[in-house]
């Protein structure tokens, strides 16, 4: 790998490493925001959902209009935007005010995604795009390793304000870094005279059935993943006891985990296949997904050892299924298609959070009720991804026995 490809895969996985970790510390102050604000789980999940919902909306609209700009100001666009709202969100001084901060940092969060991975399926090639991915996708596993548990401890020592304000200055470092060493992006830029009507991005999707299923599979595997994740922490603590000195370790082990599950797995499913990774591990981790939902108490160390096998699956099946949703559209399609890709996603991550409030009670102790049912609909989703990837995906693997398949072949067939 190139030097200068090295320095954009750095930064883009950094500027990654704060946009998921913003997304992704809602979740675990669960246990401090809902006896702040005396707020009940309905009322958080809305906080989770918040972002989510207004970066499904902004994602969509701007798959209209993405593909005319240079990527590079589209992505510091939409970067700093994302800054002012998590700032407003470090700052809020009740509910409100907070629940409104979250839906502004998700309303320009939601254009940061699909230009990172647009980015990346540009400079790379198909058959060198399952380690590229997971390069950068191991942002997240930095974010679990390091910003959750550091965040959390800062929110023990401060208050729950912090994390925010953490990400606020990390990404005010980042933002000079971005300009002066990420490239400009305009290859992909038509004529105005030859670029296509602003509704053929939706209209492409809707005639080709592999864009559609996709899209439908990329928001499912949100879906079902975080069904279970916001009520991690408060079940944790509230339902069998262990301490918020401890739950911060969940994170560390499993974003270590991760970590080099994200690089390994990667260059895994670009020798063997994404479709064949992508299986095994969804496969994989469904009896995880029913052993945490349904944990009885045990010893701490057991719990550490599940979530971090759980960690390692669920980087595995994103890394791949990716790099196989980047791979049914042209490159001078692909921005578009990756907004819409990422719109899908927050939207089913919100809708994960919306049923996890519907579905899970609380009880008189403050204790998590019905979070096993949380498992069985996650279980029951995960199984309909690995169904759709079979049908959808089925001959994208060729490159797994040497003989990479021509991108466009993959988009003929759609």
């Amino acid at each position: 790998m190139k030097r200068n490809e090295r320095m954009l895969l750095l930064l883009l996985a950094a500027l990654n490493f704060t946009h998921i970790l913003d997304f992704m510390i809602m979740m675990p102050l669960g246990n401090y925001l809902m006896p702040y604000f005396r707020i009940s789980p309905q009322q958080f999940t809305l906080l989770v959902a918040a972002y989510t919902v207004s970066a499904s909306i902004s994602g969509f609209l701007a798959a209209f209009f993405v593909d005319g700009f240079d990527r590079k100001k589209v992505l510091l666009f939409g970067y700093s935007g994302f800054l002012v709202g998590t700032l407003a969100c470090g700052l809020a001084p009740s509910f409100i005010t907070l629940l409104c901060a979250r839906l502004v940092a998700g309303l320009f969060g939601g254009i940061i995604g699909a230009q990172v991975l647009s980015i990346i399926s540009d400079v790379f090639p198909y058959e060198r795009r399952g380690r590229a991915m997971g390069a950068v996708m191991s942002a997240f596993s930095i974010a679990s390793t390091f910003g959750v548990p550091f965040s959390l401890y800062l929110a023990n020592l401060i208050s729950w304000h912090a994390p925010f304000l953490l990400v606020v200055g990390l990404g005010i470092v980042l933002i000079p870094l971005l300009v002066r060493f990420v490239p400009a992006m305009n290859e992909h830029i038509v004529a105005p005279k030859d670029r296509p009507n602003r509704m053929t991005a939706l209209t492409s999707v809707v005639r080709h059935s592999k864009q559609r299923l996709a899209l439908l599979f990329s928001g499912l595997i949100m879906m079902g993943h975080f069904l279970i994740v916001p009520f991690i922490n408060p079940y944790m603590e509230f339902n069998l006891g262990y301490s918020k000195a401890q739950t911060p370790m969940i994170y560390l082990v499993g974003g270590v985990c991760a970590f080099f599950a994200a690089n390994i797995l990667g260059k895994i499913a670009d020798r063997y296949g994404k479709l064949r990774v992508f299986t095994v591990c969804i496969l994989l981790s469904l009896p995880l997904v029913m052993l945490i939902t349904h944990m009885p108490h045990v010893p701490f160390a057991v719990i550490l050892g599940f979530f971090g096998i759980w960690f390692i699956l669920s980087t595995g099946r994103g890394v791949a299924a990716q790099a196989l949703v980047s791979n049914v559209v042209p490159p001078e399609s692909r921005g578009s298609f990756m907004s819409f890709n990422s719109s899908i996603q927050q939207l089913g991550t919100s809708a994960a959070s919306l049923l996890a409030g519907v579905l899970v009670l609380k009880g008189e102790k403050g204790e998590i009720l019905r979070y096993g049912w949380l498992g069985y609909a996650s279980l029951a989703i995960l199984l309909v991804c690995a169904f759709l990837g079979q049908y959808n995906f089925r001959g994208t693997h060729k490159d797994a026995v040497g003989a990479a398949a021509p991108e466009a072949q993959t988009v003929a067939e759609a």
